[in-house]
């Protein structure tokens, strides 16, 4: 298959670190969906790595904080994209504000990362930012889908180290450590873990069998391939 006409957008950049990882999920996405091999049969990309005013430890302004997505939004539209994936969920606050500024469709990470938990009733857990985690954008969804939301507090704050530990230095072993140890304190309580910050991808290969884990990237990248192909 040749790539199609379509030109697919991704707003990324937040953080940082996280672009490249999605890139590589979106474009794994074309190999599992439709065996993509030769260069010509992968979609046309337009990345649009934005900085923007985000913290982890002090007031976000949810203003300017959705001005500047805004921006990034208007300048991938202007380029002709079919479709845009925004692989932040903590964008994801300002999500119907968002598409209603723009024509071009935006997908909900939120959305189609719920539609990966399971039919039957279990145990859903949340490794998110607390920006992510205090909105309870995906708590309302976990819950109205029937399942049981469990989280204790200090997990957050592992989370918080793991997260800023990643975006100071990636490689430093010690995130790896500190990761390993939130899991092995989670593993007893939930079935299931939602990973709602992109920024985590830099540690996440190594997951007890007894968990299932759902990426939020991954299941972003496969609603914009499946969108792709229609």
């Amino acid at each position: 298959m040749k790539s199609n006409k379509k030109t697919l957008g991704i707003l990324a950049g937040m953080g940082p670190r996280s672009t490249t990882p999605f890139l590589e999920l979106v474009l794994d996405e074309c190999q599992n969906q439709y065996q993509a091999t030769l260069d010509e049969e992968f979609p046309e990309i337009i990345i649009y790595s934005l900085p923007t005013p985000f913290y982890l430890d002090r007031e976000i302004d949810h203003r300017l904080m959705q001005e500047t997505i805004v921006k990034g939004l208007e300048k991938l539209e202007k380029n002709g994209v079919h479709s845009i994936a925004m692989p932040c969920n903590s964008a994801h606050l300002y999500i119907d504000d968002l598409q209603r500024s723009i024509p071009t469709k935006l997908f909900n990470m939120v959305e189609e990362t719920v539609k990966e938990l399971p039919l039957k009733q279990v145990k859903v857990t949340l490794f998110a930012t607390p920006t992510t985690y205090h909105s309870s954008i995906y708590q309302k969804e976990i819950k109205e889908k029937g399942h049981e939301f469990v989280f204790e507090s200090n997990w957050q704050i592992e989370l918080n180290q793991i997260i800023s530990g990643i975006k100071k230095e990636k490689a430093n072993p010690l995130n790896k450590v500190l990761w390993n140890k939130l899991i092995a304190e989670v593993k007893s309580k939930v079935e299931v873990i939602i990973i709602a910050c992109t920024e985590l991808n830099a540690v996440m290969d190594e997951i007890p069998n007894e968990i299932h884990l759902i990426d939020s990237s991954k299941s972003l990248a496969k609603a914009l391939i499946q969108d792709y192909l229609k």
